[in-house]
């Protein structure tokens, strides 16, 4: 049987509270969706996307999640008791997946975007992938494309987990191309690759 949100321990019900309170731009649909089980002892977990087509489809600009953890107990890595994991994905043309400072510039992003909002965190570690396909067969119709997908996570060091959200939008959206909402945050080409 779920837990109601009165019987999460009051640190985890503060930082639910906060993410709740997180604010995106237009562009960017986030809804709470299941958290995974068996991460965690207590987590909520968002589905981000970049002007969906249609509800519950991923974006074709791009589309995340946002997990928070809670153990209590704080489990070794983490250095605390909450820990984030974040996924962001989205497409580009060829030659931008092709740049071989892309994974840097992404990482740069999502730092950036946390700083932009001064989110508070630690113990940050992640991997950014490039890539790059091509159809065959029946699939050579949709010809070359890239993509990028970051996979990070960090500890933040307060309960302020509205700043560590709207970071995490804030890179789903550049990401997709949009120009960058906040100052201090620069910003490449990323032309939208037409694919099909």
């Amino acid at each position: 049987m779920p837990e109601t949100e009165q019987s999460f321990p009051a640190e985890f019900a503060a930082a639910v509270s906060a993410i709740r309170r997180a604010t995106s731009r237009a562009e960017l649909v986030v809804s709470e969706i299941t958290a995974p089980a068996r991460l965690a002892p207590y987590s909520i977990a968002l589905s981000g996307d970049i002007t969906p087509v249609r509800h519950g489809s991923d974006s074709d600009l791009g589309t995340g999640r946002f997990i928070l953890l809670y153990d209590p107990d704080e489990p070794e890595g983490w250095n605390g008791a909450f820990r984030v994991v974040c996924f962001a994905q989205a497409p580009l043309e060829i030659e931008i997946g092709l740049d071989p400072f892309l994974a840097e510039v992404t990482w740069a992003w999502l730092v950036d975007a946390l700083d932009a909002r001064k989110a508070q965190y630690t113990a940050a570690s992640g991997t950014a992938t490039k890539i790059i396909s091509s159809g065959f067969g029946e699939l050579a119709k949709q010809g070359d494309g890239a993509q990028i997908e970051l996979r990070a996570s960090w500890t933040p060091l307060d309960h302020n987990l509205t700043a560590h959200v709207e970071g995490w939008g804030e890179l789903l959206c550049m990401l997709a191309g949009l120009p960058p909402a906040g100052e201090g945050v620069s910003m490449l080409s990323a032309r939208r690759a037409a694919r099909g």
